[in-house]
């Protein structure tokens, strides 16, 4: 015990403090999503390997040895999402893109007055915030606009005639960045069946970066917000108001 702390170096003591910081943030990014669950699956995984070599289970050690000679690929392919989260998050401008501003502040009301206009019309519509996560390669797969927020000009994008009213707006601080636009769709299985494609693609974004989601129901005009991979339906204009302030409020608090 004593030569090892004789050996141990300052700059030890920073490699551990950097493994431990990565670990954390990798548990953050993948708190609350499947990746957990992988990850415990994994875990058990490796457990049951370690079993079989000590107990001599040749067969299922042959078994396991073999996953594990393509467990890079597998985790890679697994953790899409998360790893391009934990990439973009790393290649992130330190400024902040949060609506803090008089003008932020408008955006949020054009966008929920918006919202609600589209409701009482049952008009079909999915609004995406940009947050931390860069959403540039949705944005470009879309119809580029970077036109200022506005209730008139998302009910003009969302109006049946519109060529680009099937797609996601995707807003970057107080500009709608581009419309149309595709986005991945959750293959959850927990979702009513009333709820249809918009409902899951902004699942979808959400469970793999940051964004902020809002879904018009074109069946029903009911509002719903997607954050972090989970759903909130029947919002209204005071709840939907309250949650946006909230969400971006805290995010500049907290940096």
């Amino acid at each position: 015990m004593l030569q090892l702390l004789k050996e141990f170096r300052w700059y030890d003591l920073l490699d551990i403090a950097l493994v431990s910081v990565l670990l954390y943030r990798l548990l953050l990014i993948v708190r609350g999503t499947k990746a957990a669950q992988m990850l415990l699956g994994l875990g058990i995984l490796l457990l049951a390997s370690i079993l079989a070599r000590e107990l001599n289970l040749y067969t299922l050690d042959w078994l396991l040895q073999g996953f594990w000679a393509f467990a890079v690929i597998a985790l890679i392919v697994i953790f899409q999402p998360e790893i391009r989260r934990a990439l973009a998050k790393m290649g992130e401008a330190p400024i902040l893109r949060a609506f803090t501003t008089a003008e932020e502040l408008r955006s949020i009301e054009e966008i929920v007055r918006a919202t609600v206009s589209l409701a009482n019309r049952k008009m079909g519509a999915l609004i995406v915030l940009e947050r931390e996560t860069d959403l540039r390669d949705f944005i470009d797969v879309g119809v580029p606009l970077d036109a200022r927020v506005s209730r008139e000009l998302l009910l003009s994008i969302f109006h049946p005639s519109s060529p680009i009213h099937d797609g996601a707006v995707i807003i970057r601080g107080n500009r709608v960045a581009a419309a149309g636009c595709f986005l991945p769709i959750a293959l959850t299985t927990d979702l009513r069946k009333a709820l249809g494609t918009r409902h899951r693609a902004a699942l979808g974004i959400t469970e793999e970066t940051d964004a902020v989601a809002i879904v018009v129901s074109e069946e029903t005009g009911s509002i719903s917000i997607a954050m972090g991979g989970r759903l909130t339906e029947q919002m209204d204009m005071t709840s939907l108001r309250q949650a946006l302030a909230e969400v971006f409020a805290v995010a500049k608090a907290e940096k």
